[in-house]
């Protein structure tokens, strides 16, 4: 049975017209979990973009305010989660129904299991998962160099050349990554049209910032950059296919990247990435000289 709602809390679905009440509630937790604030309104418009708001997300309302806001995106088998409740509005059960109501909503559509994330520092919200049955399978970490120089030019792999990226050769790239990015944790390759607009459609989408890495005709890697997110600048993706890894590509491409906004006269960026990436993806990270900066944790609970 889902938990009921409290007496005078509604929930609807969430509109575009809701980016800074949800971003309210975002930053909100995050400083009362961590004591700071890395978000801003252009994260919670691209968690937004990446949603289905008409079905799979959620606006929770008291008094005239938003107390708590989540989502869930569903690719394939994956059905992923992210449900906040506005520090104001805790120990309501506000954050117990908006559990119910995203698996329900789960279930709806077939899921196997539902994961729920959560920021590593919210003691009570993970209390909250695992009393509700949620086992912890997975950190994610946001990591960040500080540039206090220029940083290493990139020493490119014998064969290698690397281009900004032409509009032209979307459809390749969108191939390129998610050849790349098989076999990862969570990963459900997106269709064209999704990824395109979620990337190539996004408002800070900025392809000078874009880097593909090319052995004759095929693309061996690539570094897609992004202005800010998560408080700065944000290195969005960066992918080598299996040939070419353990030559130095992706410590290469991470260079360029950090090269391009330190021109730009930035110095700190930062990148998101798996804590058990098979690949090493962490270390190589840690070796340019990047170190965690914030930790997120994601829950799991069977449904079927």
């Amino acid at each position: 049975m889902i938990a009921a709602l409290p007496a005078g809390v509604t929930v609807r679905a969430p509109t575009w017209d809701d980016v800074g009440a949800a971003t309210e509630v975002l930053l909100a937790d995050e400083d009362a979990a961590r004591g700071s604030v890395n978000g801003h309104a252009g994260d919670t418009r691209d968690w937004f973009f990446s949603t289905d708001l008409e079905h799979n997300a959620w606006a929770v309302e008291t008094a005239g305010r938003m107390a708590a806001v989540g989502s869930m995106t569903v690719r394939g088998e994956n059905f992923d989660g992210w449900l906040v409740v506005h520090p104001d509005f805790t120990r309501r059960g506000i954050g117990s129904a908006l559990i119910g109501i995203a698996e329900s909503c789960a279930r709806e559509l077939g899921a196997p299991s539902l994961r729920l994330g959560t920021l590593a520092e919210n003691t009570a919200g993970r209390a909250l998962l695992e009393r509700k049955g949620y086992r912890d399978v997975r950190h994610f970490f946001q990591m960040q160099i500080d540039l206090d120089g220029p940083p290493p030019e990139p020493r490119w792999p014998d064969g290698i050349n690397v281009e900004q990226f032409d509009l032209e050769h979307a459809r390749a790239l969108h191939a390129a990554m998610n050849d790349a990015f098989a076999g990862q944790w969570s990963f459900h390759p997106r269709p064209f049209d999704e990824w395109a607009k979620h990337r190539l459609e996004a408002e800070d989408f900025d392809p000078t910032l874009w880097f593909v890495a090319r052995e004759g005709d095929e693309i061996a890697g690539a570094v897609l950059g992004t202005a800010k997110r998560w408080g700065t600048p944000h290195v969005a993706l960066l992918g080598v296919r299996d040939r070419w890894r353990r030559r130095g590509l992706g410590l290469a491409l991470l260079h360029q990247s950090f090269c391009e906004f330190y021109r730009r006269g930035e110095r700190t960026v930062g990148l998101g990435v798996d804590a058990q990436n098979p690949t090493g993806a962490t270390q190589l990270y840690e070796r340019a000289g990047m170190y965690v900066h914030t930790e997120d944790v994601v829950y799991e609970r069977e449904l079927t």
